[in-house]
């Protein structure tokens, strides 16, 4: 991959405004993932005026379900299905949510939102699980142990590669495919 620019969580208001839909980037720092049902209760704490088990200002949402490890930090942890959260992604984006990975395309809803909240959404490489193993380099449980495979863990990253797909001007990088 031609990487051409490296960013660190949380994201700033700065790095956000200097990335662009087709941008390929190494991440590094913290990430958290969260996929179906911790989205869904996170989105009902919102709505409630509830406080989120952590501090979503400024982070990265990275929709996968890790296997357990056999070896090393963590097991197998490629992205799922963007769309399946599109539902519970603007009120996260409003709480403070940044930037979001996982793959495949993105609603109007949420790609509106992005743009409202100055964020961004990047596509990790699907069926690479294995591959992006080796970018983690520690694994805690944050929220939500009772979701067994759905559990939000905290993950320490290190040049994870990915690449912008839609960016805070809402450009869409399927928008260009399409095309």
């Amino acid at each position: 991959m031609n990487v051409g620019k490296c960013i660190k969580t949380p994201l700033s208001e700065i790095v956000i405004a200097e990335l662009k839909a087709g941008d390929e980037v190494l991440l590094s720092g913290v990430i958290y993932t969260a996929r179906d049902q911790a989205h869904s209760r996170m989105a009902g704490m919102i709505e409630r005026g509830e406080d989120l088990p952590f501090d979503i200002d400024g982070q990265v949402i990275y929709y996968c379900g890790p296997a357990p490890a056999q070896t090393g930090v963590i097991g197998s942890c490629g992205p799922t299905t963007s769309s399946r959260m599109d539902l519970f992604t603007p009120p996260l984006l409003g709480a403070g949510l940044k930037g979001m990975i996982g793959k495949g395309s993105r609603s109007p809803a949420v790609v509106d939102a992005i743009k409202r909240h100055g964020a961004v959404y990047f596509l990790a490489p699907a069926g690479a699980g294995a591959y992006i193993r080796e970018k983690v380099k520690s694994c805690e449980i944050e929220a939500f142990g009772d979701l067994g495979p759905e559990t939000v863990y905290k993950l320490m990253v290190e040049d994870l590669p990915l690449i912008v797909g839609v960016d805070r001007e809402g450009r869409d990088i399927y928008d260009r495919l399409r095309k």
